[in-house]
């Protein structure tokens, strides 16, 4: 599968996710592709959505099985770090 329609199919089943889970419904453009890749005949993508709910999925083709994968992960926090620390 190329991947304009891989990321396509990936959002249509995002939507669907939402509204049976969330019974929220979302419009394909509240979605959005953080990273997408290509290698051989698999795809992978990673996606969130203009909701505020710290949702971000992770949607991995196999093309040798024709099998998706789907990751689905909540932010658990956000810390801020002074650089100098990070710093060696």
């Amino acid at each position: 599968m190329d991947s304009y329609k891989f990321q396509k199919a990936c959002k249509e089943w995002l939507i669907k996710y939402y509204v049976e889970n969330f019974n929220k419904s979302l419009g394909i453009e509240d979605i959005y592709i953080v990273w997408s890749c290509k290698t051989l005949q698999n795809n992978k993508i990673l996606m969130s959505t203009n909701l505020l709910d710290g949702i971000y999925v992770e949607a991995t083709q196999n093309g040798d099985k024709q099998e998706t994968y789907f990751d689905i992960y909540t932010k658990q926090a956000n810390i801020k770090v002074v650089n100098e620390i990070l710093m060696y």
